[in-house]
């Protein structure tokens, strides 16, 4: 009996891993994507699903092979994802910096890109199957002037079974709720899917107070000033998509959604200048308040896709409208005034910026022979942007300021990308031709108009080797480009007491580098992944920083020039069968050079996560996390960031058949009130620290329940390429 046993278990072995073999196009993704169980006779036989799976130009993590997935919003899974980091504000870095786009399963989706933080932390993790770190996109979208894509699949299977859905819910102690909702259904051939979120920003919750002191290199005068402030309000994010199959070979989809906020900006506090001896030289105090501030940003798309008769050619039609209005209004005023080098007792700044961009593109791809694949395809975007501002000056001789720019951007593009595989070689090489056509009109005539012309070639290669079933080496070089948005180029002056500050409407795309190694290893008990990299740009935009007296300057040019040695790495070890440890490490040294101001920065930093989850009896997981820098790091040319540590405790449940209902309870920094983030300006005319504490950074409570319902056996269908755009910096943000 032991022997029939024995045998019919390794008949189901075969079977089940032969009909694996056979639905799995590769290699790595064999070892990156089984996950089965099957129980005979009391016998149970385990493969572990892997959190981590490596392709020729990205790094998936599957959320949903994760226990935290179910009351976790995405801002937290993203701590375990490879190559990216978020540090003490929750600023999100990918590949080591803040230059990357945001796509929805595959897409680019323009505003969760304008407004990463705040949506992605209202987003439960539930509704999506995986994150995507897009390291090395190929020439289709490689000039778009990002160093990685960020890529957020929502959950997707073959069929659709009745009304599917989530429900999800979180409150804090810092009276700070959220609730997302998720809906998917068929007519038809019609797929439907509907997604919804609000979170609510409780004055408690965006308290924070920061002290700031600047020295005066040339006068040896120091500022200082202690501030307080808040900004409470809502945000309110939704989609909707929808995918039609005319037949067989014929795929339409299209997609509407986007955010919007509305936010009561306030704060102020004392602001004192005293000499090189201590003496006073003058005070005041301030109050802003920013009544009527809004943002909403919203896109909309529609793809056409047609498949011939032969394997894996396609062709896709594809257009994107994108729109984002924002208003502010900021009164400010000014009491307690001792000796001010100002003649006005406050302003009142009104300001409106306008974005609109229509894209079309056009995609073939055809395999021309076993293991070679072609695709081409061309791209116009018409970028149109537009700021009005007035800035008017309480009990004062100085004239009104107002400025009207108009700005935009043509570009036309048109790119090859070629993909070869044979055996355990696979190779990939493309380039891509950009023509961009820039101008600038001063409505208001306080300058003349300008134009400019720029042509770009921008190549990139990979090559990723297979050792065996469990490791593989990849090699890679990048390009991509940046151009400036309206921020960076508008020239209005903006004018306050001690700083003065305009954009450049001259600034050009700049160009960085990137040459990267990749090894990775995949187990059943251990999975890492180290890379090591160099990135070079010898004209990136970057912020100029000067003083006349005791007056700051703020300006952008393409003046920085950048090095970067880095080396990032990824653990997950299951050291027994309910015991899983994550880490996630970045380690670099930077130097920015501006040739300009004869001035150079170097940093070292260490970037870490670690995070320990250990089920326990009675369906219990407990799960320990710890994040921060080691070393002072460097974003810019000027200025470092101080270490830091976070760390939370968490204990998670499920409840009801197949775990439909799940319960977290969270408490974040329990040892500490306050958590301090500090910077520090080390060079130029102007130096300081700042010190600020925020309370979503210290001691609080969360309860997080979700629930869901149906089949989850659906999601819209999407074409396999559509629009991305994501060349610009220094646009319209928050």
């Amino acid at each position: 009996m032991k022997t029939y046993k024995t045998a019919l278990l390794l008949l189901l072995l075969a079977v089940k891993a032969g009909a694996t073999m056979a639905q799995t196009d590769s290699l790595s993704a064999k070892k990156d994507t089984v996950a089965w169980s099957q129980e005979l006779d009391g016998v149970i036989v385990k493969a572990q699903r892997q959190l981590i799976k490596q392709e020729i130009d990205r790094v998936g993590y599957d959320v949903q092979a994760d226990e935290d997935s179910k009351t976790e919003t995405v801002l937290d899974m993203l701590r375990k994802v490879p190559m990216v980091t978020i540090d003490g504000e929750d600023k999100i870095l990918v590949k080591g910096n803040s230059n990357f786009k945001i796509h929805r399963n595959g897409r680019l989706d323009p505003s969760m890109t304008k407004n990463a933080k705040e949506i992605l932390k209202a987003m439960p993790a539930s509704a999506v199957k995986r994150i995507e770190v897009v390291t090395d996109p190929g020439a289709r979208e490689d000039a778009e002037g990002v160093d990685a894509i960020l890529n957020i699949v929502m959950m997707d299977t073959r069929k659709m079974d009745g009304v599917t859905g989530s429900v999800s819910g979180t409150y804090s102690s810092l009276k700070m709720p959220s609730l997302s909702t998720y809906l998917a259904t068929q007519f038809g051939k019609a797929i439907v899917s509907v997604n919804y979120g609000f979170n609510d920003m409780s004055e408690e919750a965006t308290s924070n107070h920061t002290i700031r002191e600047n020295t005066f290199v040339g006068t040896g005068n120091t500022q200082r000033i202690d501030a307080n402030g808040s900004s409470p309000g809502n945000l309110h994010y939704a989609d909707i998509n929808a995918s039609y199959d005319i037949d067989s070979l014929n795929l339409l989809s299209a997609s509407f959604g986007g955010y919007f906020f509305k936010v009561n900006v306030q704060g102020g506090g004392p602001i004192s200048m005293f000499d090189a001896a201590e003496n006073l030289l003058y005070s005041y105090d301030e109050h802003y308040w920013l009544p009527r501030y809004r943002h909403h940003s919203w896109d909309g798309r529609l793809d056409y896709q047609h498949k011939t008769r032969r394997k894996g050619e396609q062709f896709t039609l594809s257009y994107l409208l994108a729109l984002t209005r924002q208003h502010s209004e900021q009164e400010t005023t000014y009491s307690q005034l001792q000796n001010v080098p100002f003649d006005y007792d406050g302003y009142l700044s009104n300001s409106r910026e306008h974005f609109t961009e229509h894209t079309f593109q056009a995609d073939y791809m055809r395999p021309l022979w076993e293991g070679h694949r072609l695709q081409v395809g061309t791209k116009y975007i018409d970028r149109r942007n537009s700021s009005e501002k007035r800035q008017d000056y309480y009990h004062s001789s100085l004239p009104s300021l107002n400025t009207a720019f108009d700005h935009s951007t043509q570009v036309a593009a048109a790119y090859a990308d070629y993909l070869w595989s044979m055996e355990k070689w696979t190779a990939r090489a493309g380039l891509r031709y950009e023509y961009s056509h820039l101008k600038g009109r001063f409505s208001d005539g306080s300058s003349d108009d300008f134009g400019k012309h720029l042509s770009d070639w921008v190549p990139q290669a990979s090559v990723k080797y297979q050792i065996d079933a469990a490791q593989s080496l990849k090699l890679s070089y990048t390009t991509s480009l940046n151009r400036p948005g309206i921020s960076y180029l508008n020239p209005a002056v903006a004018a306050f007491p001690g700083s003065v500050q305009f954009g450049n409407a001259h600034l050009v795309s700049s160009t960085t580098r990137t040459i990267a190694l990749t090894y990775m290893k995949v187990g059943q008990k251990l999975t890492f992944n180290i890379t090591p990299k160099f990135q070079f740009s010898n004209d990136n935009i970057g912020a100029i920083n000067y003083a006349e007296g005791d007056t700051r300057y703020s300006t952008y040019g393409n003046v920085i020039r950048h090095r970067r040695w880095q080396v990032q790495g990824y653990v997950q070890w299951k050291p027994f069968d309910k015991t899983t440890f994550v880490a996630n490490l970045d380690a670099w040294h930077s130097r920015f050079e501006n040739p300009e101001q004869q001035l150079s920065l170097n940093s070292t930093n260490l970037w870490y996560y670690f995070n320990l989850s250990q089920k326990l009896p009675w369906k219990l997981q407990a799960t320990v996390s710890t994040y921060g820098q080691v070393g002072r790091a460097s974003q810019n040319i000027y200025s470092t960031y101080e270490p830091y540590n976070r760390y939370s405790f968490s204990l998670q449940r499920s409840f009801l058949s197949d775990d439909r209902l799940t319960v977290r309870l969270t408490a974040n920094s329990l040892f500490h009130k306050r958590q301090h983030f500090e910077t520090r300006t080390v060079q130029g005319d102007v130096l300081g620290w700042s010190d600020t504490v925020n309370k979503q950074n210290g001691r609080w409570f969360r309860v997080s329940v979700s629930y869901r319902f149906g089949k989850l056996k659906a999601s819209v269908k999407k074409t396999e390429t559509t629009i991305n755009n994501d060349d610009e910096v220094g646009g319209i943000v928050k």
